[in-house]
């Protein structure tokens, strides 16, 4: 990946030697060796360069040494003759010197809004009107200088009390971490870390070098490195409020706060750099000539420069390499300056790498010709290094498979620089797990799939055919499957995620061409060193030496678990993981696996669909989304059981689901699991089931075990499937009626009676009776059809008993069909009356009595039955003294003793015998009326005694008496509310004698006396007295 574009040129032809640059804004300052001061504008993006705005000659006698800006005083730091002066801008007038930073080296400026209270922020003085902290721009100038520390501070532009402490050595180089911390060079190798508000020091720490420790080259680098010069300042950066990148020979260590590594990775450089500089996230150095090797195929080199020959493997150029802080790993190689000729390229120094503080700012440095004669008439010349977009830079790591730099590179950016952040950080976190499945990271790649809510049927074809069906996808799609780039496919990511997925004797047999070409005397020594691999290997080969030792001496063998397995494993967490969240969501727009045969198979949806469905969480899914999410899961779930934990499809076939039947069918009948493929069926294809369960019965021979199988499944099937409840149900009511009964007789669901009972009576008249029987009884049915219908099925059988001449089977229903139609009271008798026929009598005489016409009933039982007993049972039940069957008693006498029918025998002794019972019910009158002349007194004895007991005052007369009283009552309240008394301003009161006026009064009876409400009690007491009246 190349992050920054070629570099062009800002300025060229700058006769002058720069010492030191500033980048302020669109300004450009250049610091020269003659103590003058040049000033430039700028652009960016422009192609012509800069243009001088103002000189300062003479701004001081000796060189400028280093430059920086105080935005809060909006002031020009200069560091000359080892004094810093702060020149106002843009006048530069008056300046002024910081003479107590006298013999400074270096200064660091740092700049921090901090909440402060009222006093901190007012130096001691309160603000009125306004309460908690305030918020303060703090800058910070730290100027080390000879064995001491000089800090000047500003809060909101105003100046605070300076300070100043010793230090053990000399500061060279100052850079802030954040407002309290910052790190020195004190040399190129002694570094340390300052608190600013404890003014203590902290000595770095840093491991001893690798190189040191390989004994016989531990002097190598020293040596091949002598010919380059010495550095003129310790190379010393910053990386972020908590990190500073130190350099020590070739090598850079990333620090923190306390001093130690942060980081146990160590940037290695072929050479020691010159300078170093940091705009985040790379780090920039410049490495001297022939220092560098030629990257392969020139892939790092800018566009404008020629590689060198084959035979020189070094650039004999000074490079600009550019380094990732986030993997520390060369990114970046630019030989300088980029020009075709590598001649010119070699005869020249750059330093001053420069960054600007804004981010994604470019760098600056200066490149002088080498030769005197050239630097005099041409100039040094000052180039910048722009920085690609962001999105560019995280296209191309993305196209290289670098995802986990991809990924750090995001982390360490604003959403305000890349709006889209979090889509890419998805798309790309999402390819990055792909990567980690590739390469047998497993649990790790199911982790980014659950937090994504990566859809699941992209995660399911990461599997075989065997698991994942007609989803799954051949590895070298899977990039593209997850929106990757379609043309890197079979490229192995290059970073950190990078493993072996070769097997333990390649592994071994690597190890051992390793050693021998470490052993190998044609082989570089530098490159031995460099690479670092060759006593890796030694050490790890003897260690798996040691530990197959140690196995055997053992005896212990431990099983190898194979990636597909481990792959397996890591799915069923997935699956388990998606299942109840998907139906959680399910659940929340009421929907469930037991209408899963309302939604389309999973079979019949394209795979183009299935893998276009979107990566969001479940509850913005739609419903259609949430049952195909759900669909994929189960069937990829039961798939993984069946293929290597059959025992576990038991739990869950049992348990409501969404899986499809037909990936797993002919598995299961492959493998005789039929309990689990019924289980299976169950909801979604019920036919398929009820036939298997049909064929296994078959093998059974007791007639339970045969058929609650089946009985067990159609009574969990719902009116939907009422059709095939009837069609599977026939066998079984062939084979045992009774049992068969059962399946209409459920808790759980209730079909359409109509269409059961419609059903049952083609079957068996007698079945259905029994079911009506079960819905009135158990289930309270009350509606009027199914009451005339269950009589009119109690009339039919009693006929059709009557027609084969089964007198045991119509005696039977016929008493059903009398107590039915005499017990209830929801069947319709005029609708069952017409269907009757002349012979049944006793249905006949019932219904007559449910339709009011209890005389033709009574008829019936005395003149057709004969039966009297009845009769009086009949008036007895519907005997009511205050409504319109208070006479049964009488009708029924009459018929006995004024026969309708001329063929009726005599019935006198019924007669009397009902007179002697039911005398209190008969009118005395009209009963002696009724009597023939020959009955005697003693016949009707007990009749007449009755009669002579009735009372002397009628009802009526004792009605009227109380009208009256209450009458009279009335009148006399009339009275009495209808007296009055008048109080005017001239009346008296009687027992004070003063004028009552407005006063509360009070009334005395029963004369009408007025007095005042006071006065009652003492005027009542002389009503009562005579004496005192």
């Amino acid at each position: 990946m190349a992050p920054f574009n070629p570099p062009n040129t800002v300025l060229g032809g700058f006769k002058e030697r720069p010492e030191a640059l500033l980048v302020q804004g669109d300004k450009l300052y250049i610091g020269t060796a003659t103590g003058s001061l040049f000033i430039y504008e700028y652009n960016e993006f422009s192609e012509n360069g800069s243009t001088l705005v103002d000189t300062k000659k003479g701004l001081s006698r000796r060189p400028i040494d280093q430059l920086g800006y105080i935005k809060d005083i909006n002031s020009l730091v200069s560091l000359s003759e080892t004094i810093p002066t702060l020149y106002p801008l843009p006048s530069f007038a008056p300046p002024k010197p910081l003479t107590r930073a006298k013999g400074a080296l270096t200064f660091a400026v740092h700049s921090s809004v901090h909440n402060l209270d009222q006093s901190d922020a007012q130096g001691g003085a309160h603000t009125v009107g306004r309460t908690g902290p305030i918020p303060t721009m703090v800058t910070q100038l730290l100027v080390g200088c000879r064995r001491k520390v000089v800090i000047y501070t500003w809060k909101d532009g105003e100046a605070q009390e300076i300070k100043e402490t010793i230090l053990p050595h000399s500061p060279r180089v100052a850079v802030f971490l954040d407002s309290d911390n910052v790190c020195f060079a004190y040399s190129p190798t002694e570094y340390a870390l300052f608190s600013i508000s404890k003014l203590t020091t902290l000595d770095v720490v840093t491991p001893i070098p690798a190189n040191i420790s390989m004994g016989t080259f531990s002097g190598l680098t020293g040596y091949m490195t002598l010919g380059l010069g010495a550095r003129a300042k310790p190379g010393l950066v910053r990386l972020s409020d908590t990190e500073a990148l130190i350099v020590k020979d070739n090598q850079g260590f990333i620090i923190g706060t306390d001093g130690r590594q942060t980081k146990p990775t160590t940037i290695d450089w072929p050479s020691p750099p010159d300078e170093v500089a940091f705009v985040n996230p790379y780090i920039f150095s410049i490495l001297p000539p022939g220092t560098v090797p030629v990257p392969e195929n020139g892939s790092s080199l800018p566009s404008g420069s020629t590689p060198v020959a084959p035979q020189s493997s070094l650039i004999p150029s000074p490079v600009v390499q550019v380094i990732s802080s986030l993997t520390t790993q060369s990114v970046q190689t630019l030989p300088f300056p980029p020009t075709s000729s590598a001649s010119s390229a070699a005869n020249c120094t750059i330093r001053l790498l420069t960054s600007s503080p804004a981010a994604k700012a470019p760098l600056f440095l200066v490149a002088t010709p080498s030769d005197r004669t050239v630097a005099t008439s041409e100039g040094s010349s000052i180039w910048q290094i722009r920085m690609r977009s962001w999105g560019d830079q995280i296209d191309e790591l993305v196209q290289r498979c670098l995802y986990s730099d991809a990924l750090s590179l995001l982390d360490t950016l604003d959403k305000a620089l890349l709006p889209d952040k979090d889509q890419r950080r998805t798309h790309i976190r999402a390819l990055h797990a792909v990567s980690q499945f590739r390469l047998g990271k497993f649990d790790d790649a199911i982790n980014s799939f659950i937090e994504l809510d990566l859809n699941p049927a992209k995660v399911v074809a990461l599997y075989p055919e065997r698991i994942a069906g007609r989803l799954s996808v051949p590895p070298n799609d899977w990039i593209s499957l997850f929106g990757g780039p379609t043309n890197q496919q079979s490229l192995t990511p290059k970073n950190d995620d990078t493993i072996s997925t070769k097997s333990q004797n390649d592994s071994n047999e690597s190890k051992e061409k390793l050693v021998e070409q470490s052993a190998s005397p044609a082989m570089p020594v530098k490159a031995a060193v460099r690479r670092g691999t060759a006593f890796v290997a030694l050490l790890s080969s003897s260690k798996d030496k040691d530990d197959d030792t140690i196995s055997i001496s053992g005896k212990k063998k431990v099983k190898q678990i194979d990636d597909f397995s481990r792959s397996v494993d890591a799915l069923w967490r997935y699956l388990t993981d998606r299942r109840p969240k998907v139906a959680g969501a399910l659940a929340v727009v009421h929907i469930a696996p037991a209408q899963s045969h309302q939604w389309p198979f999973l079979s019949e949806t394209s795979i183009e669909e299935l893998f276009s469905l979107p990566n969001i969480p479940l509850p913005l899914l739609t419903p259609e989304q949430l049952v195909r999410f759900a669909q994929i899961v189960d069937t990829a779930l039961f798939k993984s059981y069946l293929v290597t934990q059959p025992a576990l499809l038991g739990a869950l076939c049992r348990l409501a689901n969404w899986c499809e039947v037909s990936e797993v069918e002919e598995e299961l009948r492959a493998r005789e699991k039929f309990a689990e493929l019924i289980y299976l069926y169950n909801g979604k294809k019920h036919a398929k089931a009820l036939n298997l369960l049909h064929q296994l019965s078959e093998k059974e021979t007791d007639m339970r075990d045969k058929l609650d199988p089946s009985i067990s499944y159609l009574r969990k099937l719902g009116p939907e499937y009422i059709n095939q409840v009837f069609e599977s149900s026939r066998w079984i009511f062939e084979e045992n009626r009774h049992m068969a009964f059962e399946i209409f007789t459920s808790d759980d669901v209730e079909l359409p009676r109509t269409q059961v009972t419609d059903y049952l009576e083609n079957i068996d008249p007698s079945i259905s009776t029994r079911y009506i029987e079960y819905l009135i009884d158990e289930k309270g049915e009350e509606s009027a059809a199914f009451h005339d219908r269950l009589a009119e099925l109690y009339l039919n059988m009693t006929l059709s008993a009557r027609k084969r001449g089964d007198e045991a089977n119509e005696l039977e229903v016929y008493s059903k069909l009398l107590r039915f139609i005499d017990t209830t009271d929801h069947y319709r008798p005029d609708r069952l009356y017409g269907s009757l026929p002349e012979n049944l009598y006793e249905a006949r005489a019932v219904l007559l009595g449910r339709m009011g016409r209890h005389e033709h009933a009574l008829e019936l039982y005395v003149y057709k039955l004969k039966n009297y007993a009845k009769a009086e049972e009949y008036c007895k039940r519907i005997y009511n003294p205050n409504g319109v069957t208070r006479s049964i008693f009488l009708t029924l006498l009459r018929l006995y003793l004024r026969p309708t029918d001329k063929a009726a025998p005599n019935l006198l002794q019924p007669a009397l015998d009902l007179i002697s019972r039911h005398s209190p019910r008969l009118d005395s009158v009209e009963t002696l009326q009724l009597l023939p002349p020959l009955v005697t007194a003693c016949d009707v004895r007990p009749f007449l005694q009755e009669a002579l007991r009735a009372p002397i005052f009628d009802s009526h007369v004792i009605r009227n008496i109380h009208k009256a009283r209450n009458e009279q009552v009335a009148r006399k309240l009339m009275l009495l509310e209808s007296r009055r008394v008048r109080v005017t301003d001239s009346r008296i009161c009687p027992q004070c004698h003063k004028r009552l006026g407005s006063s509360v009064i009070a009334v005395h009876a029963p004369r009408g006396e007025v007095t005042h409400y006071q006065c009652r009690d003492a005027f009542a007491r002389r009503l009562v007295d005579p004496v005192r009246r």
